[in-house]
């Protein structure tokens, strides 16, 4: 009988996310995931040292990065190095890269919030009561500020982002599967954000979030294209989760869920064979 592929799964089930529970998703979909795979969990500080004796490495629900970043810097320059599979693949152009494709996709005219970094770009952004501030590196609203237009002259450029605050409807996130549509949520209260309902995506809310994820080019992995609703009912990107993107799959029921775990032990089986 044939060996069953392994995996490496690196969560930390001890992060203390702000209205989730990291650790249920984890250990639920591990719980799946073990039908079809020999499998192991580790917490991100580990994942260089223990990686190497299995077939593949699946980053999920490790926290952000920004809280070890040195470590996961080497844990990506092993990898690469000895030619690990790492699944998201470790070439994302979204959050996994940081935040400088917000940048890209307003320099060429993509709906996103509109972002700059640098002051003497700052009248290219629309006017706004207030204007948001967030490390590049962030992650989880990390650091984020809210600052008058008059208060940004002051800041240092060097590692920040600057949009403006969008007075927007609601936010809402399309979930995916290398390049497969999954299932949607939104949370139509703006100040509660996690919690999520689930949404039923019109075909032009499906071509605004697949064009992103083309746009990654990420042939396998887990995607969470996240976008807000402005005034004027246009959708604007916010954020390109293609790292550890949370999946929120208690908000979902049951029959998507198991099509959801279906697609992904799917998704892994090709990524190995490929």
């Amino acid at each position: 009988m044939p060996a069953r592929p392994s995996l490496l799964y690196v969560t930390d089930l001890a992060y203390p996310a702000r209205g989730r529970r990291y650790c249920d998703e984890d250990i639920q979909l591990t719980a799946r995931l073990r039908e079809d795979f020999d499998l192991a969990l580790c917490h991100p500080l580990d994942a260089a040292a223990l990686m190497d004796g299995f077939d593949a490495v699946v980053v999920r629900n490790s926290g952000p990065v920004i809280g070890y970043r040195k470590e996961y810097d080497a844990f990506r320059e092993r990898a690469l190095a000895r030619g690990t599979r790492v699944y998201n693949p470790l070439h994302g152009r979204g959050d996994m890269a940081g935040k400088q494709y917000l940048l890209d996709l307003t320099a060429t005219g993509h709906p996103v919030i509109p972002t700059v970094d640098r002051p003497e770009d700052l009248h290219r952004l629309p006017h706004a009561a207030e204007y948001a501030v967030k490390p590049k590196a962030g992650a989880d609203s990390i650091g984020l500020r809210f600052l008058a237009y008059e208060e940004l002259a002051g800041l240092a450029y060097d590692d920040v982002l600057v949009q403006p605050r969008i007075d927007f409807r609601y936010e809402v996130s399309f979930y995916f599967v290398d390049d497969l549509f999954q299932y949607a949520l939104h949370a139509p209260d703006p100040d509660r954000r996690w919690v999520l309902e689930p949404y039923e995506p019109t075909g032009d809310d499906l071509a605004f979030a697949r064009r992103f994820v083309d746009w990654n080019t990420l042939d396998h992995g887990i995607q969470r294209v996240d976008a807000c609703r402005a005034p004027g009912g246009e959708l604007l990107l916010v954020e390109l989760e293609d790292l550890n993107p949370y999946l929120s799959l208690d908000r979902v029921p049951e029959e998507t869920r198991d099509r959801f775990v279906a697609a992904l032990t799917d998704s892994l089986h090709r990524f190995l064979a490929a």
